[in-house]
């Protein structure tokens, strides 16, 4: 079955884009503005593991690095999830004129 899938990654200053470059261009990605990609992937079982355990083969990461992806689910949900690292604080927070979340 094929799944369209949108990438964000951030490796920080020393991480290793040569080998994800690579990667994203074996399954032919489309970039979709910084640090963010699209494909489509074809899956066999579980979208999220099947990726993670082809990018982890792949790509050399550091402690800090962060893989975002988002897909549709099989129940028709937008579902998005992290492979390498997780949420940070906003750099926004703060910026809101009334100071709290509309």
């Amino acid at each position: 079955m094929k799944k369209s899938v949108w990438i964000s990654y951030n490796l920080g200053i020393k991480g290793d884009y040569q080998s994800l470059y690579e990667w994203l261009d074996n399954h032919e990605a489309k970039e979709c503005g910084y640090s963010l990609a699209f494909l489509i992937q074809n899956m066999k079982e579980d979208l999220f593991s099947e990726i993670k355990f082809d990018l982890e083969e792949h790509v050399n990461f550091e402690n800090g690095d962060r893989i975002f992806i988002t897909y549709k689910s099989q129940d028709n949900k937008i579902k998005g999830k992290f492979i390498r690292g997780s949420r940070k604080k906003s750099p926004w927070i703060g910026y809101a004129s009334s100071g709290k979340n509309n």
